[in-house]
């Protein structure tokens, strides 16, 4: 999670394997302590998620083989606008390439400190 000044603000334990996000926040309830007045800008990956909590904002999903209204292409334009703040955060954690790179250290939590000092920088 980050906010719209691009700062990092919560961070979870990194996981052996792929884990869709979805998944991951499930498991990790990272949503539950969010107040209903903050919202939260998510990607398409999150499908579902807007029936759980009322503060979601999700972009509107093209129906098979019909197109989107100009009303909700825009509307998916000024999500897309508020969300690419997080992308551009994500992408400046991974050009620290020890938080992306493959984990082959012993050391307990390195990978989970590499991400963190990136996050922080």
């Amino acid at each position: 999670m980050t906010d719209q000044d691009k700062r990092v603000l919560v961070l979870t334990k990194a996981r052996v394997g792929k884990v869709h996000d979805k998944k991951q926040l499930d498991e990790e309830e990272l949503v539950d302590f969010v107040p209903d007045e903050v919202p939260i800008h998510v990607d398409l990956g999150f499908q579902g998620l807007q029936r759980e909590f009322v503060n979601i904002k999700i972009p509107d999903k093209k129906p098979r083989g019909k197109e989107l209204s100009e009303e909700q292409k825009q509307s998916n334009r000024e999500k897309s606008c508020d969300r690419v703040k997080c992308e551009h955060t994500i992408a400046g954690i991974k050009r620290y390439n020890g938080a992306t790179g493959l984990y082959r250290n012993r050391i307990e939590d390195l990978d989970d400190r590499f991400m963190l000092i990136a996050a922080g920088l």
